[in-house]
């Protein structure tokens, strides 16, 4: 009994100690939100942990990762009666809403357009459209997030990708007061979100098997098992020598981590790209993808 109640002690002392995750969301001299640390934190310690608003598979790897979490299928899997797989029977009844509505629709003129023209987002605003519709999401969800500046060639894309969404929900025969959300606008102002605030998301090798299968998809250009947004994982801003970093196990719930030794009150980084790239590509991919210039040390010194 004593053993007990010390284990039960110790248990509820190690819950206290790790506490709220050592973060804080505020707003930063120059580049908007940021996050910052609240306390000292220490080398390979685990922030946080987030999982996706939205998210989808890759196209490619529709039947072999889970429709859900993005996990990869290790042989037999639960498969729906739409032919995606489930992992577990949680994943099934967390994507019950946005999948009842999904396996009912004629996606094939969408997703035609969408893989031959090697589009990814639209999935993503496809899939909170049958979650807002299923009531498992608000239209609105995505809105704190920072947009992207869109140039005039991406809203006529986006126009013509709108149109094929609705008028494929609409042959679907769902009521007008379902998808009175459903405008231009929403369409536009959801892929301007997502367009700069989706993680390519890549798992990390759990097992000598999952590393073969790794490098082989990889080398045939997939080795991304999908894409996510996140809600706190999007504050954190850009650094090409960042002090915390991203990474995902074996699913898409996403872990923010230190790469070294934090202050108190010292913002946290993550990088957005490469950064094994010089100093000119860098800046050239931050400035065309993220539109802003780096100005942290590494770039200041041409490094």
């Amino acid at each position: 009994m004593f053993l007990r109640r010390r284990l039960l002690s110790t248990a509820a002392a190690a819950a206290s100690a790790r506490g709220p995750p050592p973060i804080r969301v505020s707003l930063t001299e120059s580049a908007g939100r940021g996050v910052f640390a609240t306390r000292p934190v220490s080398s390979g310690e685990l922030l946080h942990s987030a999982q996706p608003l939205v998210s989808h598979p890759s196209h490619s790897l529709l039947h072999e990762v889970c429709y859900n979490c993005l996990r990869r299928k290790p042989g037999e899997g639960r498969a729906s009666s739409g032919g995606y797989y489930f992992c577990s029977d949680t994943c099934s009844d967390h994507a019950k809403g946005f999948h009842d509505i999904d396996k009912d629709v004629d996606w094939s003129l969408f997703d035609y357009h969408c893989s031959s023209r090697g589009l990814k987002y639209p999935y993503m605003a496809k899939r909170l459209a049958c979650m807002v519709i299923s009531g498992s999401a608000n239209a609105d969800c995505l809105n704190i997030l920072q947009p992207a500046r869109l140039h005039q060639g991406t809203l006529i894309e986006m126009k013509e990708e709108f149109e094929l969404l609705e008028s494929t929900l609409r042959k679907a025969g769902f009521q007008e007061e379902a998808t009175a959300f459903l405008t231009i606008d929403w369409y536009i102002n959801v892929l301007a979100r997502i367009r700069i605030n989706a993680f390519r998301i890549e798992l990390v090798a759990s097992s000598y098997e999952d590393l073969l299968s790794s490098a082989a998809a990889s080398v045939s250009c997939d080795s991304s098992v999908g894409n996510a947004v996140y809600m706190l994982p999007s504050f954190y801003n850009h650094d090409c020598d960042p002090n915390a970093h991203i990474v995902w196990l074996d699913s898409a719930d996403a872990k923010l981590k230190a790469l070294r030794d934090i202050e108190e009150g010292e913002e946290l980084r993550i990088c957005y790209i490469d950064t094994s790239l010089d100093a000119d590509a860098r800046q050239k991919i931050l400035a065309d993808g993220f539109g802003f210039k780096c100005h942290c040390l590494r770039c200041l010194s041409g490094d």
